[in-house]
């Protein structure tokens, strides 16, 4: 599994961070960021996709693989 992020697309809604926290931040600008995330192991596949699939402005794509 790959997440990318478009931080042109992100509103700040942060339903990112309350589904994976482990994964995702905000900056202070109240943008999504990943965190922990370059190894690629993440222990709660599906919390980090139900945060792709409820981010509202898209900016969130999780590639399996």
């Amino acid at each position: 599994m790959r997440i990318t992020v478009d931080t042109d697309r992100c509103v700040g809604a942060g339903q990112c961070v309350l589904s994976a926290p482990d994964v995702f931040d905000q900056d202070d600008d109240g943008l999504v960021t990943l965190v922990g995330a370059d190894s690629g192991d993440f222990t709660d596949e599906d919390a980090v996709r139900k945060a792709g699939d409820l981010c509202p402005a898209q900016a969130i794509a999780v590639h399996e693989g």
